[in-house]
């Protein structure tokens, strides 16, 4: 195993978990600002308003999006698993 198979793991983990915490961190970035431009109109400052709407939001994202990031998480572990014997030679 030599530095650049090393390097190209990394690459693949970091890009894996990007694209896989990217749709729930952009949902909670969109939602957490809607619902601060709505606290901010309104006046009110309640910390359970700011958190619930995130909490479903993000629910929602699995429940639609969960099937593809599990078969995304998997195909790439097989991936990985099948490529331990090159890298070991």
């Amino acid at each position: 195993m030599n530095d650049t198979q090393v390097l190209e793991m990394v690459t693949g983990a970091m890009f894996m978990v990007g694209k896989l915490a990217g749709p729930l961190l952009i949902s909670a970035l969109v939602i957490g600002v809607a619902v601060s431009l709505l606290q901010t109109v309104t006046q009110i400052q309640e910390m359970t308003l700011s958190f619930v709407p995130k909490l479903v939001g993000m629910g929602a994202i699995l429940l639609v999006g969960g099937n593809w990031m599990l078969h995304e998480l998997t195909g790439w572990t097989m991936a990985l698993w099948n490529s331990l014997p090159s890298l070991v030679g």
